[in-house]
């Protein structure tokens, strides 16, 4: 089987924008559509035609190019069942536990609700690839717009469920606002300081922080570490449970 290419760029003020490519059956997908010149620059660049739209979430900055895409280029655009009218241009809607062909890679549908009421991941088994919109960012997850702490809290861990290795794509360049924040709450964590480091130094260079793995995150990420002792202890919620631990590090971040 061929290689699945990725091109990750910036788009609008601090969204990402990715293509996906897979070159034995010339097909290329656009994760989500946060602006129209991005994506047809990278495509140029790239030398690829875009064929689909995978839709994590409605908001408009990841959907605000779907209908100038399909105007151009006649797209297929795979969305959320749950917010199948929210998505313009929509051809197919997916919903958890489903698994779509894209060319030769199989890409499995994981229902992340929390940010959105209906936000769906990608996960490309077979490529260890991930791409979780606006649910688990680098040290960070979404803020809870339609959803539940508790939706989000599930929508995580489905997300922990996946192999290590895996690599995450997420919507948003947020890692260096995340670092600080998450050092308030995890301060002696030695991965979270050098992670930390390091994304300070990539922001300085103008690199992306992104992407990152899940095994990376799972070291380093507050909102996946809810059962840490020394952060219970930090937040003085040793016997609280799980969901209540992780509610109380989104409530932070939102107050932060």
């Amino acid at each position: 089987m061929s290689n699945l290419q990725i091109e990750q760029f910036t788009a609008r003020t601090d969204n990402f924008g990715v293509l996906i490519h897979d070159p034995e059956a010339n097909l290329t997908a656009s994760i989500d559509a946060p602006e129209e010149q991005p994506i047809l620059a990278a495509l140029k660049r790239r030398g690829w035609n875009l064929t689909h739209i995978f839709t994590t979430h409605h908001h408009g900055d990841h959907i605000e190019a779907n209908i100038a895409l399909k105007k151009r280029f006649g797209v297929q655009i795979i969305g959320p069942q749950d917010e199948r009218s929210q998505i313009p241009g929509i051809d197919r809607a997916v919903s958890h536990g489903e698994r779509f062909q894209f060319g030769n890679f199989s890409v499995d549908v994981i229902s992340t609700p929390g940010h959105t009421a209906g936000e769906i991941s990608f996960h490309i088994p077979a490529a260890k690839v991930a791409f979780t919109g606006d649910t688990l960012f680098s040290l960070g997850c979404g803020r809870i717009f339609e959803g539940t702490p508790v939706m989000m809290f599930r929508s995580l861990q489905r997300l922990l469920a996946l192999p290590g290795d895996t690599e995450i794509y997420c919507g948003h360049e947020y890692s260096e606002s995340n670092a600080r924040f998450a050092l308030t709450i995890d301060p002696e964590n030695s991965a979270l300081k050098e992670r930390a480091r390091e994304i300070t130094a990539l922001r300085e260079a103008g690199l992306p922080t992104l992407p990152t793995t899940l095994l990376r995150e799972m070291a380093t990420n507050p909102f996946l570490r809810w059962h840490d002792p020394s952060i219970r202890k930090n937040l003085n919620m040793e016997k609280a449970s799980d969901e209540a631990v992780f509610a109380e590090i989104r409530k932070r971040k939102d107050n932060f």
